[in-house]
């Protein structure tokens, strides 16, 4: 099987040209397009997931021989969620490569965090399949090394650390209502109230997935918390 010219361009994007190219169709197939003959890329994503969270967490361990596994298992975190799968895809063009269903491509698949991150995954997994481990770390590496470079000493997120403030205050978890919600399916905005036991809240608004305008409106009462302590 020959690539199209499309995919030979984002395999030198990605970094990786494939020996058996029918693994990247595969990564490449959403459930929208699927048939019997031509299968989707969810096992692919599975197994692409493990490969990942490895490589990251070895990357992690390496990198920093004093760090306490409290201390690394949010740095990792920050590598492997599904918002750091979807901005990578959409550094080396994955979103223009993706096979899709008509009613899926209307709606703005392409540009779907969910989507990319899954077909990140997936991606990956086709690497390993096609050239074993330490080629797929090779290209993962590669891939995350400004992300491995920068990734915050402490990288707890703004959700994780308002609910361990409000535990060391007594209180129950920070409650998160969706306030509002516009836009198209494929580019929703939202606002989210936080709201703490005390009487509370803050809110945030903005386009992307409600966990990331969650993560903005505990900041924004991690902010105001500062300001009044």
């Amino acid at each position: 099987m020959k690539l199209a010219a499309e995919l030979q361009a984002f395999s030198a994007r990605l970094g990786h040209q494939f020996a058996h190219p029918e693994y990247l169709q595969r990564a490449l197939t959403h459930g929208s397009i699927a048939t019997t003959t031509r299968p989707d890329n969810q096992r692919l994503e599975f197994l692409g997931d493990r490969v990942l969270g490895l490589t990251i967490a070895e990357a992690l361990f390496s990198a920093d021989r004093e760090a306490s596994e409290g201390q690394l298992a949010p740095r990792f975190n920050s590598l492997v969620r599904g918002e750091a799968c979807a901005e990578i895809a959409r550094q080396i063009g994955l979103g223009d490569v993706l096979k899709l269903g008509r009613s899926e491509m209307m709606s703005g698949g392409r540009r779907k965090e969910a989507l990319l991150a899954d077909a990140m995954e997936a991606v990956i997994a086709a690497i390993y399949l096609d050239a074993g481990f330490d080629t797929a770390r090779k290209v993962i590496r590669t891939l995350w090394a400004q992300k491995l470079a920068t990734v915050d000493a402490d990288a707890r997120d703004a959700k994780t650390a308002l609910q361990e403030w409000a535990q060391a205050k007594g209180m129950q978890p920070p409650r998160y209502v969706q306030t509002a919600r516009s836009g198209p399916d494929h580019a929703p905005e939202f606002e989210i109230t936080v709201q703490l036991d005390d009487g509370r809240s803050a809110v945030a608004q903005g386009k992307g997935t409600k966990r990331s305008i969650e993560q903005a409106a505990a900041a924004a009462m991690l902010d105001q918390i500062e300001g009044t302590e």
